[in-house]
């Protein structure tokens, strides 16, 4: 961590009981360490804490972020501009849990190793998006997955002109456009027919979501490049979604730039388990 523990920003899936209830034991242990901690203002009246802020005033103010929750309650932590560098440990209470690799019975394992400085960090790659209508930003986010452009249900085929560092690609027609990072390949791109990527790799993922031709597949393109989409189907029921979570509509000729983030997140490695092993786990690989 390259400092001493001193604050840990708790921050809790909301409306889950097992979660509130591991967030008291992990405020009662911490605090036997003398390390402070701060929690959100509804947190904090549920489990009796003194300690508050709200909960986009956490990352700045502490030494570590600890996540309880799923993936979800992951990611929207990290697209906040404050959590920089701040190493974040996932606690996964809820599903799949690519990100948050550590397990409710890991807790205080994962823990002490954090508070003695043994642990080690990946550094994961993030994308951000701007949305442009009539030359003008309209919308504009970072994202940990993925960016997504795609149809209503009732909409037809949507064109999607694509270019890359300035280049002509391709005029997509297709369901939609998924731009992932690697952390993300095993999200939404991996539904769509996309690759693995491994998660430290500085890459991003281009999938069309079933294309018209055939012979559209995902590119793997790397880091430094931009990626200019323009919608050329007008009148039609398109958005663009952000980690699966924000969004809003497009209209006919806006443009999504999409390229790399000024900055990373910090995720805190399991120590019991490898990415293969977690995607062994995750994926039933060998499985009959």
């Amino acid at each position: 961590m390259g400092k001493t523990l001193k604050t840990c920003g708790i921050i809790t899936k909301k409306n889950n009981p097992e979660a509130l209830d591991l967030t008291r034991a992990i405020v009662a242990w911490l605090d036997k360490k003398g390390i402070k901690t701060l929690v959100d203002r509804e947190v904090a009246e549920s489990i009796g804490h003194p300690h508050f802020v709200e909960r986009e005033n956490i990352p700045p103010n502490v030494d570590l972020i600890v996540v309880l929750g799923g993936d979800g309650t992951l990611l929207s932590v990290a697209r906040q501009k404050s959590v920089a560098s701040t190493p974040i440990l996932g606690i996964n209470l809820g599903g799949l849990g690519f990100l948050t690799e550590t397990s409710k019975e890991e807790t205080f394992q994962a823990l002490e190793k954090v508070v003695a400085g043994d642990f080690e960090t990946d550094k994961r790659l993030m994308l951000k998006a701007t949305v442009y209508r009539g030359g003008k930003v309209v919308g504009e986010s970072t994202v940990v997955n993925d960016v997504v452009i795609n149809k209503g249900a009732l909409a037809r085929i949507i064109d999607l002109e694509t270019y890359v560092d300035g280049g002509y690609l391709a005029t997509f027609k297709a369901d939609g456009l998924i731009l992932s990072t690697p952390t993300g390949s095993t999200a939404y791109s991996l539904a769509a027919g996309g690759p693995i990527v491994y998660p430290s790799l500085d890459s991003i993922i281009m999938n069309p979501i079933c294309p018209h031709t055939l012979t559209n597949r995902p590119l793997v393109l790397p880091d430094s490049c931009k990626i200019k989409i323009i919608l050329k189907s007008a009148n039609q029921d398109v958005h663009i979604t952000l980690d699966g979570q924000e969004g809003m509509p497009l209209n006919g000729e806006d443009i999504v730039e999409v390229r790399k983030a000024g900055s990373h997140i910090h995720l805190i490695k399991s120590s019991s388990k490898t990415y293969f092993e977690l995607l062994r786990t995750k994926l039933r690989w060998g499985e009959r």
